[in-house]
């Protein structure tokens, strides 16, 4: 019988252990008959189950336009390849072609029995769209490699549920754009060009539905500058949208004090897989984080306009490769962390992400007061 495990649930050194021909498959959506795809496969031993990609897809109830994402999933897979694993697939329905070749298996799914309801509902035009985008990528020896996606996926659903009316969360996203993926084993990376042409088309989608605010929350720096992008893209493209990104969470104005007078580490405590998203895991899913592994690592080599601590610090922005800082694929101080600290840390995070849901519809509200009476150019020109 064919044993299915979770890939994103493993370290990168049990990744790295994993032999080269263990069947590695991603998820177009979840429902699959997994019987049926382990005889697709041959019945192996193992196969390894990656995240299932939660929309973007015909039937997902959030469709982007095809190009961009066939792009972002061949990327996915090219990732797993360049790691040296030779059995790589994409699981999808029958009734989408993302032109994936002999990489594909194509399955009934359950999006084809039913109809599914339009992701987020029509109903919730008025709110914000919460668009949290996580990971799949090392973090150290005593992280799993799901830490980013757990961690933004638990602060857009904090931050829905504080704010009900004025927010509606996406599932969270579970890859993104990793340069560094080289250095150590498990690192999925969508590609930088990819990532923005898939992200803006998902703003597209909800453009066109009819929804006009959109943050894209990122729980993975290397996210990060690409969403910028993004944002700067889709401001262009839709002029009567506001849509907004953020550097990382629990670094604004309501969670740095909160953090910075709580914290046991000292600058660099922080930087990844350190006594932050420790501390949050520990929170979350402390059956996933392996404390007894734990290696610090804080000798970044910092000077005072480029650091690491939670954030790339200082005035300088500059990409070296992680191995000049780390031998374990972790910067931080992860043995100092606490369960009790993390959920402290999570509840700031979402007070801070509120407030930015808040600024958001109050951004748009007053824009848009100007739009109407026509102000400036807005009295020109039609839309």
């Amino acid at each position: 019988m064919t044993h299915f495990f979770p890939y994103d649930e493993l370290t990168w050194p049990e990744v790295a252990a994993l032999r080269r021909d263990t069947p590695l498959v991603i998820p177009i959506g979840d429902g699959y008959d997994i019987p049926k795809l382990a005889e697709a496969l041959g019945d192996p031993a193992r196969v390894g189950l990656l995240p299932a990609i939660p929309y973007g897809f015909p039937g997902s109830g959030l469709e982007t336009a095809a190009a961009p994402f066939s792009r972002m999933v061949s990327n996915l897979l090219d990732s797993l390849q360049d790691d040296g694993f030779s059995r790589v697939y994409a699981l999808h329905p029958q009734d989408i072609n993302p032109g994936l070749g002999s990489r594909a298996i194509v399955q009934r799914h359950a999006s084809q029995l039913r109809d599914t309801p339009p992701l987020p509902e029509d109903d919730d035009r008025d709110k914000c769209v919460l668009i949290p985008v996580g990971h799949t990528e090392q973090h150290g020896y005593h992280l799993p490699l799901a830490t980013d996606t757990i961690i933004i996926g638990a602060i857009g659903r904090g931050t829905e549920a504080a704010a009900p009316d004025e927010a509606i969360c996406l599932p969270p996203f579970p890859y993104g754009a990793s340069t560094h993926r080289a250095s150590f084993a498990g690192t999925l990376n969508v590609g930088g060009r990819a990532f923005e042409d898939f992200w803006l088309a998902v703003v597209d989608a909800l453009v066109a539905r009819g929804f006009r605010k959109h943050y894209l929350m990122s729980g993975h720096g290397g996210n990060c500058s690409f969403l910028v992008n993004v944002t700067k893209y889709a401001g262009e493209r839709h002029r009567r949208i506001f849509c907004a990104t953020a550097w990382l969470h629990t670094n604004g104005h309501i969670a740095t004090p909160v953090l910075q007078s709580t914290r046991l580490s000292g600058r660099g405590g922080m930087g990844h897989a350190g006594e932050l998203e420790t501390a949050m895991i520990l929170a979350l899913r402390p059956d996933l984080t392996h404390m007894e592994r734990v290696v610090d690592e804080t000798d970044f080599v910092s000077t005072e306009s480029y650091y690491m601590d939670w954030i790339e610090g200082g005035a300088l922005v500059a990409n070296p490769p992680w191995d000049d800082d780390t031998a374990t694929g972790a910067y931080g101080a992860g043995s100092l962390a606490t369960a009790e600290h993390g959920r402290l840390w999570l509840d700031a995070a979402i007070q801070e992400k509120v407030a930015h849901v808040r600024e958001i519809h109050e951004q748009h509200r007053r824009r848009e007061e100007r739009r109407i009476k026509g102000f400036g150019l807005w009295g020109k020109r039609s839309g």
